[in-house]
């Protein structure tokens, strides 16, 4: 009996030690795994053995590990652990021991590296703890080619930055060559006075040339970099090139042959700052790098960019370099616009400094030739300039240089009464043979509108033209209600996106975005209020007329289709050729006479926007003309003059009078 007992107590006993649990080694890895994932590397250095930690310190293994992942831009990052059955899970328990293949993917700055390894896990027993895995680490967990040594070696290919031209193949953003200066610390030796000549040329503080020269990495015959400056500075060139321990090297940098012409269309380029990098592709930009900062070179950074090029490689010493991964630079593409350089330039000549914005477009096309905002400012100054003090000029200047008016909104003043008739033509509420109304006086007591001058007969649409009466405008507003009103506006794109490549301040029709009160309405119909349109859009608005009652789509890359249509029958062709026929007049019977001084006829409409607080103030005044060669028809431009109360600034019809000639030239 007693011999049953016994046996029945050793079967209990073998019972309950197999029934102890065998915890998975490939836990333990998988827990390795995730915190990789995740970039939690400070929990790495717990699941390492006794072993690898006898081997590896925690900046030689974990640490090291997320550097060079942090380096190589390592993201996407997967693990794959290959799961074990339970007869190797027991196995390995035998053992003491088990090997885990893994699998890694990841995308990193020079493409996707994808490696295979295993993982050799050590079983510790630990007193009044469960059994548990911990992982014989090494360097090949980081790359397989790293497990007997060696280093990563990153190497990064700048692409080429794609170019801004103009529909002439001119360009408006190029690289060239410019000249990088700098000093070898032995030879410039530390006299004050040559680093103040110095950092007087350069435009820097001698406190910033020293920093340059105190950076941990210079030494005594480094060539130690500190401005660049454009080749054509040659008077700059020469004396600094007359300083002992002063010398350059040419380099590659982005020119704006157009200067201020074109600056506030093209933008310019601006170091990456901390800001950015928390937003864009780590694996495409760093902090050395540039990028657009606005104007075109911003809204088209991607495709003009292109993408960086890298490489990564394991050196080790006396052998080959094993590449983990390679991907060539993509060159960015060119950018080419329907500007013409050359009536963009005619166009901001003929602002002689004064400030305020114009477009040009083709009325016809669409395609836009010009886009103008003055005073400008000299994009090249603000990547090479030696002026110390160029952005408390800027900020200083009252004119407001570095505003970009011409993506602006202003109020259009009375260049907008062609649209108002267009409105009232096709509601009905005006018809070009009525015979008019009788309006005496010259102001409108009831709604507070005032004209500049009286009509001995009643005042149709063609005479309202003319003379710009805004008394008839607003009575004619007031007939047809702020629905019906504010409904032709939004038929000529008012109050809603102007669909255009380039960011331009969409018009809209008061504040409110409604006419409900009647005396906004009538103020609003002869373009004050709180009515606010762009030149774009009100050259874009008077394509209507040209085009027989459609408005043209406007247009700035090369590439898209031209003759297009945003806005369908307006008005009626009869109606068009009869508008057309009163902005004529405008100039040979009206307030556009100044348009007259040309040798070929131009049509158009003049308009003054007022600019005051309440009806007692005197105010500053914008001087708008809308109009085109009568002719040919091949250019529109909208242009608006600020402050035309001093004396000194010619009107819009002057303006625009001047470069319509130089342009026929």
């Amino acid at each position: 009996m007693w011999k049953k007992s016994l046996w029945l107590i050793l079967f209990i006993a073998l019972l309950a030690g197999c029934s102890e649990e065998q915890t998975d080694p490939t836990n333990t890895l998988n827990q390795y795994a995730e915190a990789v994932e995740e970039g939690d590397y400070d929990a790495l250095y717990n699941l390492f053995s006794q072993e690898a930690q006898d081997t590896y310190a925690e900046e030689d293994s974990a640490l090291r590990l997320e550097k060079l992942y942090d380096d190589i831009s390592a993201s996407d990052i997967e693990m794959h652990v290959q799961a074990l059955e339970e007869r190797e899970i027991a196995n390995a328990y035998d053992d003491g021991t088990a090997t885990i293949p893994f699998t890694v993917n990841m995308n990193t700055v020079a493409g996707e590296i994808s490696f295979d390894y295993q993982a050799e896990m050590t079983l510790s027993e630990r007193e009044d703890e469960a059994d548990d895995w911990l992982i014989n680490w090494d360097s090949g967990f980081i790359f397989p080619d790293l497990a007997d040594g060696g280093e990563i070696q990153i190497s990064t290919n700048q692409p080429v930055r794609g170019e801004i031209l103009d529909k002439n193949q001119i360009p408006l953003a190029i690289n060239d060559t410019v000249y990088e200066f700098g000093v070898i610390p032995s030879e410039l030796g530390d006299d004050e006075a040559t680093l103040e000549e110095l950092g007087r040329l350069l435009g820097m503080s001698v406190d910033s040339i020293q920093s340059s020269l105190e950076a941990e990495w210079v030494e005594d015959d480094l060539f130690v970099p500190l401005k660049t400056i454009l080749p054509d500075d040659s008077d700059t060139v020469d004396e600094l090139n007359a300083i002992d321990g002063v010398s350059y090297r040419e380099t590659e940098g982005r020119i704006y042959p157009e200067g201020e012409i074109t600056a506030q269309l093209v933008g310019y380029l601006r170091s990456v700052n901390a800001e950015d990098l928390e937003e864009l592709d780590t694996t495409e930009y760093d902090a050395s790098d540039n990028i657009g900062a606005r104007g075109l070179e911003s809204l088209f950074e991607e495709e003009l960019r292109g993408k960086k090029g890298a490489s990564i490689e394991v050196t080790k010493e006396g052998e080959e370099n094993v590449v983990l991964a390679e991907k060539e630079a993509e060159d960015g593409e060119n950018v080419e616009v329907t500007i013409d350089a050359n009536i963009q330039d005619k166009v901001f000549q003929g602002f002689d400094e004064d400030p305020g914005n114009a477009a040009v477009i083709d009325p016809q096309s669409g395609e836009t030739l010009a886009l103008v905002s003055s005073p400008s400012f000299d994009p090249n100054d603000i990547l090479y300039g030696t002026s110390s003090n160029f952005w408390s000029d800027m900020e200083e200047d009252e004119l407001q240089p570095m505003q970009n008016r011409f993506s602006s909104t202003f109020a259009p003043g009375s260049v907008i009464k062609p649209i108002t008739g267009a409105i009232g033509l096709e509601n009905g509420t005006i018809d070009y043979d009525e015979e008019g109304i009788e309006i005496d006086g010259l102001e409108w007591d009831d709604y507070n509108v005032t004209r500049v001058s009286t009509s001995d007969d009643p005042v149709d649409l063609d005479d309202a033209l003319i003379r710009s009466d805004n008394i008839y405008f607003a009575m004619k507003a007031v007939e047809m209600g702020g629905d019906a009103f504010a409904e032709g506006l939004q038929a000529f794109g008012v109050g809603e996106e102007l669909p255009y490549t380039y960011p331009v301040t969409d018009s809209t029709i008061s504040n409110a975005g409604d006419l409900d009160d009647d005396f906004l309405l009538a103020h609003t119909s002869y373009g004050q209020g709180e009515i606010q349109m762009s030149a774009l859009h009100l050259a874009t608005a008077y394509s209507t007329f040209i085009n027989s009652g459609d408005m043209v789509q406007p247009t700035l890359l090369t590439e898209e289709e031209t003759d297009q249509t945003w806005k369908e029958d307006l008005v009626t062709e009869e109606q068009a050729e009869q508008i057309k026929d009163s902005l004529r007049k405008v100039v040979t019977e009206g307030t556009g006479e100044a348009a007259e001084e040309a040798d070929f006829p131009i049509s158009g409409k003049t308009g003054t926007a007022e600019l005051k607080l309440t009806d007692e103030d005197s105010g500053d005044e914008n001087s708008w003309f809308v109009g085109y060669p009568t002719d040919d028809q091949d250019l529109m431009i909208a242009i608006m003059v600020e402050g035309t109360n001093d004396s000194d600034r010619s009107s819009g019809v002057e303006k625009a009078t001047d470069i319509l000639m130089d342009i026929k030239e």
